[in-house]
């Protein structure tokens, strides 16, 4: 066969085909004219595209009466109306945006995708590591209103896009969220924003939707966060984190830590409480019923956490003739029990100063005697002014309470003589020690009363000193923040109940508690007398006198530091007093001699303990009769 080859014909002949496909290319190209032509009709056909996607979505926002003016069938026009709802609440085209305004106080960011505040930034604090407080970032709150339309669909609106319009007067910006049907028709959330204050109005109203809310469905209001850390013990924090709220006839209460559910009825506002920094929404005209829920957060302690507890609220809304119109505020701000008694709503109950007369001693007595010594003394200084103020007023109590335990000291080898005496009969010996404690006048009792009359006064300040917000990143001595626990030594290990940090002001504290009640402790038990079962007594009041100090180390290790201050001076003064009574002020010699003067006196018994002794002598009888019975 004849081998095929390429000779110097062929690749001339693809040459001139090339060349001539070439030229005939060229020849077709479309001038710059024709071009632009080309280029024209590809952009009206794009605009003719996008022109009908409009139309759809015009057609959909055109107001009731566009759309009705010729319809005369009823059912077109239903048709029209549920049409119109469903668009307008659907978000169409929209763009998640913020908007962001500031005051004197805030820094405020509204997003328009649910229309509520999306951050909420303090300008004035920072929290225990210099970062702003924020009771509002990130989506860790959301607010919604769901409700049911008359196309029998629910709707969100924390998943609808409002129209933001921010406007001022004088010195109040009004930020007004619209979620449009048409100019007309709306639901508007509206906030009245003042200079320095830290109350927003809130107001939340629909027009013109009364024939697409269904009225047979229930409206809900739902509020969550969760609250951001902002101490630096997260144990001490949560402490003081729960949901408050006021219902009924101004009651206010509390849920405590407990991850828990409640409902209550005609409520006034409720109350996220963070410790020092609270989040408030109140109502004009109270909520029928409020469903609150707490969730803890903090599972372990030794880690660290970003969020402390998250709060949820339900709160069913009621239609006025067919209309939401709920007028409301929101607070977000320091928990500063003198900034919430100006608003004169029983806000002040958000800070926990304690039940009953505990409230009251905080009220009327601690918060305006520490806020007049914090007016012209660095707040550590006020501390102890205050502690040593309150001493000198109770160092009567003190003083009759060590008298008491000096005469029955003194009385005890006559008790003892008592007790061998009738040691076959404790009815009688009992009879006994009553008739000569009288005759000298060293009731048991006469110790016990001063000490219960210090009880309010120390629960008081417990519950004075963890909720006094003046106290925060307050520095005095070693302590940076009299709110919370001073460090003078970081362990590379977590104690369990203690932390990882030794703190000097507990440590102080719990060794001037030991020499207290090891005065006090010591008093009591060398001035009661032996009898059956005190041994044992005798040996819990020791052990009670090394167990305090330790429980005293750990419990208050986390506590604020303005509190261990508190009872380092209180103790330490206490100490005192017991010292001077003692050695200056009682004479032993002189009370002995007192004692044996009033035992020669006919003692005239009261109601109470004549009662007592005629009890005892039936019980004495009762006995005796038994025991002839028996023999």
């Amino acid at each position: 066969m004849e081998e095929k080859k390429l000779d110097i014909n062929s690749i001339i002949g693809f040459v001139l085909i090339f060349v001539i496909l070439a030229y005939m290319l060229w020849q077709n190209q479309p001038t710059p004219e024709e071009q632009a032509a080309q280029q024209k009709a590809k952009q009206e056909q794009v605009e003719k595209e996008n022109k009908e996607k409009a139309k759809e979505q015009i057609d959909t926002t055109a107001t009731v009466e566009d759309y009705t003016a010729d319809a005369t069938d009823s059912t077109k026009v239903n048709s029209l109306k549920n049409k119109l709802g469903a668009f307008a609440f659907s978000g169409m085209n929209a763009k998640e945006e913020q908007t962001t305004v500031e005051s004197d106080l805030y820094e405020l960011k509204f997003d328009n995708k649910g229309g509520y505040l999306s951050e909420v930034k303090l300008k004035k604090y920072v929290n225990y590591d210099s970062v702003p407080i924020y009771l509002i970032k990130n989506k860790n709150a959301s607010f919604n209103i769901n409700f049911g339309t008359t196309d029998s669909r629910i709707l969100n609106t924390k998943d609808l896009y409002f129209r933001p319009t921010v406007t001022k007067n004088g010195d109040e910006t009004i930020v007004s969220m619209k979620l449009e049907v048409s100019k007309t028709q709306f639901l508007e959330y509206r906030y009245d924003i003042k200079k320095d204050d830290y109350m927003i109005g809130f107001t939340v109203r629909s027009q013109g939707l009364s024939d697409i809310i269904n009225s047979s469905q229930p409206i809900n209001l739902d509020w969550t966060l969760k609250g951001y850390r902002h101490a630096k013990s997260i144990s001490y924090e949560n402490r003081y984190t729960d949901i408050h709220y006021d219902y009924e006839d101004d009651k206010a209460d509390y849920m405590g830590r407990r991850d828990e559910e409640e409902t209550i009825n005609d409520v006034s506002w409720i109350g996220y409480k963070q410790h020092f920094f609270a989040s408030v929404l109140l109502t004009d005209s109270k909520f029928n019923k409020v469903t609150l829920k707490s969730e803890n957060l903090v599972k372990n302690e030794e880690v660290d956490t970003l969020y402390t507890k998250n709060f949820a609220s339900s709160i069913p809304l009621t239609l006025q003739a067919g209309e939401i119109n709920q007028s409301m505020d929101w607070y977000y701000g320091p928990s500063d029990y003198k900034l919430l008694k100006k608003y004169n709503r029983n806000l002040d109950e958000l800070v926990p100063l304690g039940w009953g007369i505990f409230g009251w001693i905080n009220r009327f007595v601690f918060i305006p005697l520490f806020g007049f010594l914090s007016g012209f003394l660095p707040y550590g200084i006020a501390i102890v002014v205050m502690t040593i103020l309150v001493k000198i007023l109770l160092s009567f109590v003190q003083y009759k309470q060590f008298l008491s335990q000096a005469k029955l000291k003194i009385l005890k080898p006559e008790l003892d003589e008592i007790r061998e005496k009738y040691k076959n009969n404790k009815m009688k010996a009992q009879q006994e020690t009553m008739a000569l404690q009288s005759k000298a006048g060293a009731s048991p009792m006469a110790g016990c009363l001063p000490a219960l009359i210090q009880l309010p006064v120390f629960y008081a300040l417990f519950q004075f000193f963890p909720s006094a917000f003046d106290l925060r990143q307050k520095s005095f001595l070693w302590a940076t923040d009299l709110s919370s626990y001073d460090t003078v030594a970081n362990l590379p290990f977590h104690i369990p109940f203690y932390g990882d940090h030794v703190s000097l002001f507990p440590l102080l504290a719990s060794i001037a508690i030991f020499f207290y009640m090891r005065l006090t402790t010591g008093q009591n038990m060398n001035s009661q007398p032996q009898q059956e079962g005190m041994p044992d007594m005798a040996k819990m009041m020791k052990y009670m006198m090394y167990f305090s100090p330790i429980m005293m180390l750990f419990f208050f290790n986390n506590y604020a530091s303005g509190l261990s201050l508190y009872y380092f001076i209180s103790n330490s003064i206490s100490i005192g007093i017991i010292l001077v009574i003692k050695n200056y002020i009682l004479d032993e010699d002189k009370i002995h001699a007192q004692i044996q003067e009033n035992k020669k006196k006919p003692k005239k018994q009261n109601r109470f303990q004549k009662k007592m002794a005629e009890m005892m002598e039936q019980a004495e009888q009762q006995k005796q009769m038994q025991n002839k019975k028996k023999k």
